[in-house]
């Protein structure tokens, strides 16, 4: 079989190839086509050499890659793999850099960038995987606790310990097989990350002989890591907020001899050093020193710069393994024991991962590589002389949970705590859980509400001061603190009463960024030796804002109720001012809370992105930072939601649509579904798709355009298998049926409207299809194919993966007699139509027990004959043939 690409009406690609390396390759093809501008963007990003083509801004990120040793530490990783998965990855590849200059000619961003398409590396993908994932459970928070701690005191550490910018938002459920409407579970969420113009997700569908799989796979990476339905199990995950890298202090020395030396436990030891250089698009080159000591690479200072230097230390560089061994593993899962020994060994980042499969079994897991060391290696920077630091081993096994009916993650403590320092709060957590209490007979359309919730259970305690705070101003400041009182704490698109107390809010970050206990930290952002990479985890103002109701409501702080009650009070008068003075009607929250995406190259500034409801502390986590903008940069970077019943129930969506080229049809066209909170269904009948660059007209009756299947065969003729429409062909079917020839069929004695209506039955089935085989245009058989464990012949014997069932009725020859071989040539097409698809490994025949000639035809064109079974309609006779048998190249 040859790679196969086809596409749905959204353009999502389904790709089916002969065999698991062919399926990488055409997905790495298919990344290079779709995605060239966004994925070549990637592999610079990972190798430090943005720079070169966007200029000045982009030399922080690359000296960070550089110093951090990304791309070392991908083929590090690399080397690492078994056999068989660095053939995989590098099958991919292989995909990608075959097609990557044609990809590159349909994107414009290349021209406009004057960059042209490189090289990808075996290890690329890996340095891609590192590089998207390296700052996710932010460290550089550590270096903010050190500011804390070094202007407040120690007990202010964790005072400002709650999810930071860029960490948490994202939500997943589950609902076991007891609460749904099916009695098969339900998995539904949505992975919370900075929006990318292209998305950082891509619905994409690889099938071949050994797994037929859905899901969101990451542009660049082969595979389907994080969310994925392989028809038998399900899994999504989010972020654990765990803490798995540490920032060691290091003291540095120059040698005689121009080396470099690290002070470690047993005292000066030589450290790994050598220069590279950043090449800047309209500016000079930029050296960078690169030196590595035995706890990481040097990410902070160096030995040139006096004073102490920070080292990164993190389980991929100190390892060589990165958990790439899972990814294809992923993909041949079938239950959910599968998918929990494949877990053990995952690396990064560290995820908590929900699971269901067709049987009703469900995991709730925590998956990733977690060192154990002392707590304070979590809370701050720690020494690199000091051995009590140093790592000693990892944490095994991960901490898991029994699912009762339902199960939530969304950046909580939860089944992570033992593993973090920072989480998010629990609202979205207890929003979810609330929701999903209310209903005992939930569906995957069911889902989209929860999606999109928009209480905001954050603004309790803002709120609460408020009410205390409206008995002392003003008469503007009452009416607005009434108006924001009765407010249904709803961030909804249309809401003007959001908009009043997300300006209220943000005026009270200001003022307790500026209050005289916390000023002193204001300075930290300024402070060197700090790179400008790190400067969003150490600026006051959104510190404050993501702490905020940790502030308020005190929780040990050093504010009293006294000093919170008059920043409130104070913020509360000039809003209200402001209102007055402003002169104009208060806007809806959507005109401010706008979408703002990340684009590599300047967005255009006349482009007008839609206006979102929701906000951070929200199931529709859309973050903004209060005290610095409205507008949205992060929030659903898909949705999704995984039905265990049927497959094809399930449902998602991404914010802007699955074409990275900006001319494509398919290049945002779901981003007013995702604005509205609508999914688009998970199609899996490779009948409802058209192949790449085709799109087949179903009204075209019995021609060319219409068939699903062609073949020529020699001495034979064209044969084209086209889908039954019951109302245009049911004189024919009518005809064939019940005649006495086919009274195996068993709808002898059945009326024109009976026939009709079984075939309309089957039409509407997703499980069952019928087809025509016109021979040269004129029909020559009926055809039809089942999926055994969705018909009562599943109920007569042991299914196995990829069986496929099939009948077939020979029409009648018009008076011409017998024709040598002519039921024969039929059927090795019928055949061939069968096994196109690599997730059929078995046909199912089970012709009646009585018809001997069409049992003896059976064995042979090879069939393997199987039990005879009793059906309620007929005594039937079992029979297989499989893959292997046909030996199909």
């Amino acid at each position: 079989m040859r790679n196969e690409v086809y596409r749905d009406d959204w353009g999502i690609p389904h790709l089916r190839a002969a065999g698991a390396l062919e399926l990488a390759h055409a997905q790495g093809r298919n990344a290079a086509l779709d995605r060239a501008w966004q994925i070549e963007v990637e592999r610079h990003r990972a190798q430090g050499s943005t720079a070169a083509f966007l200029g000045a801004e982009a030399v922080e990120w690359d000296r960070f890659t550089r110093r951090s040793r990304l791309d070392d530490t991908a083929r590090r990783c690399f080397e690492r793999l078994s056999p068989g998965t660095a053939a995989w990855v590098s099958s991919y590849v292989d995909g990608i850099n075959a097609a990557l200059r044609e990809g590159a000619a349909q994107a414009p961003e290349f021209a406009a960038a004057g960059l042209a398409p490189g090289t990808w590396r075996p290890w690329t993908p890996l340095g891609v995987w590192l590089s998207t994932h390296i700052l996710f459970a932010g460290f550089p928070t550590k270096l903010w606790r050190e500011e804390v701690a070094r202007r407040l005191g120690d007990d202010a550490t964790e005072l400002f310990a709650t999810d930071g910018p860029g960490t948490s938002g994202s939500n997943g459920w589950l609902v076991a097989s007891e609460r749904t409407a099916t009695g098969s579970p339900i998995i539904a969420g949505d992975p919370h990350r900075f929006i990318e113009d292209p998305g950082v997700y891509q619905q994409i569908r690889l099938a071949c002989p050994e797994f037929d799989v859905v899901g969101l796979a990451v542009p660049g990476v082969p595979g389907i890591a994080h969310f994925g339905h392989t028809g038998h199990v399900a899994w999504a995950i989010t972020n654990a907020m765990a803490d798995y890298q540490d920032l060691y202090r290091e003291r540095l020395r120059r040698t005689p001899a121009g080396g470099v030396e690290a002070l470690g436990p047993d005292g000066w030891e030589p450290a790994a050093s050598h220069t590279e250089t950043i090449d800047v698009a309209g500016a000079d080159p930029v050296p960078v020193e690169i030196v590595e000591t035995a706890r990481g690479p040097v990410i902070i200072g160096g030995p040139g710069d006096g004073g102490e230097a920070v080292s990164l230390r993190h389980p991929p560089r100190v390892t060589g393994d990165l958990g790439f061994d899972v990814l294809p593993a992923l993909l041949r899962a079938r239950t959910t024991a599968d998918l929990d020994a494949v877990l053990d060994r995952w690396v990064e980042p560290v995820n908590v991962v929900l699971a269901a499969d067709t049987a009703g079994a469900t995991l709730h897991r925590v998956a990733g590589h977690v060192p154990v060391r002392p707590r304070a290696n979590r809370l701050r920077t720690v020494p690199a002389w000091d051995p009590a630091y140093a790592w000693q081993g990892r944490h095994a096994p991960m901490e898991r949970a029994d699912v009762h009916g339902t199960a939530v993650m969304a950046n909580q403590r939860g089944i992570a705590a033992p593993f973090g320092i920072e989480f998010a709060p629990p609202h979205r957590a207890d929003r979810i859980q609330e929701l999903l209490d209310e209903s005992a007979h939930w569906t995957a359309e069911d889902m989209a509400a929860i999606h999109m919730d928009t209480h905001l259970a954050s603004a309790r305690p803002l709120l609460g001061l408020l009410e205390e705070a409206a008995g002392v101003t003003g008469p503007e400041a009452v009416r607005l603190s009434d108006r924001l009182l009765r407010w249904d704490r709803r961030m909804d698109a249309d809401s003007t009463d959001a908009t009043l107390y997300a300006a209220l809010r943000a005026e009270v970050v200001h003022r307790l960024a500026a209050h005289p206990t916390f000023g002193p930290l204001g300075r930290t952002v300024h402070r060197d030796p700090y790179p400008e990479l790190f400067r969003p985890w150490l600026a006051t103002v959104p510190r404050v804002a993501y702490a905020l109701e940790g502030l308020l409501t005190g929780k040990g702080g050093p504010l009293s109720h006294a000093d919170r009650l008059a920043v409130v009070t104070a913020a509360l008068e000039h809003v209200a001012l402001e209102q007055v003075t402003g002169g104009r009607p208060t806007a809806p929250w959507g005109e401010s809370h706008r979408l703002a995406p990340w684009q590599a190259l300047p967005a255009d500034p006349g482009e007008t992105w839609p206006g979102l409801a929701g906000d951070h502390d929200c199931v529709l986590s859309t973050s903004s930072v209060p005290g610095i903008t409205d507008h949205s940069a992060r929030g659903p970077a898909a949705r999704y939601v995984w039905d265990l019943a049927r497959r094809e129930n399930s449902l998602w969506v991404v914010p802007l649509g699955a074409s990275g080229v900006p001319t494509a049809a398919h290049h945002r066209d779901q981003l007013p579904l995702w604005v509205r909170g609508e999914l688009v269904p998970v199609v899996t009948d490779w009948n409802l798709l058209h192949r790449e660059g085709e799109r087949p007209d179903m009204s075209a009756g019995t021609s060319a355009e219409s068939a699903v299947f062609e073949r020529e065969v020699d001495g034979f003729g064209t044969v084209r298998l086209v889908p039954v429409d019951p109302a245009r062909d049911i004189d024919l079917l009518h005809s064939w049926v019940t005649e006495d020839r086919a009274r195996f069929w068993g709808m002898g004695g059945y009326s024109r409207e009976q026939v009709l209506e079984t075939y309309e039955f089957l039409d509407s089935l997703t499980t069952h299809h019928a087809y025509l085989a016109h021979r040269d245009g004129v029909p020559a058989a009926l055809f039809q194919t089942y999926e055994p464990e969705a018909d009562p012949v599943g109920e007569c014997y042991d299914v196995r993966p990829g069986d496929h069932g099939v009948h077939l009725l020979i029409g009648p020859t018009g008076g011409t007699g017998p024709e040598p071989g002519y039921t024969g040539a039929l059927l090795s097409v019928f055949v061939d139509y069968v096994f196109s698809d690599p997730a059929h490994l078995r046909v199912v025949v089970e012709p009646d027990a009585r018809n001997t000639k069409a049992i003896a035809r059976m064995v042979r064109a090879g069939f393997e004959l199987g039990p005879e079974i009793e059906k309620p309609e007929k005594r039937a006779r079992l029979a297989f043939l499989s893959r292997a048998v046909v030996h199909r190249d």
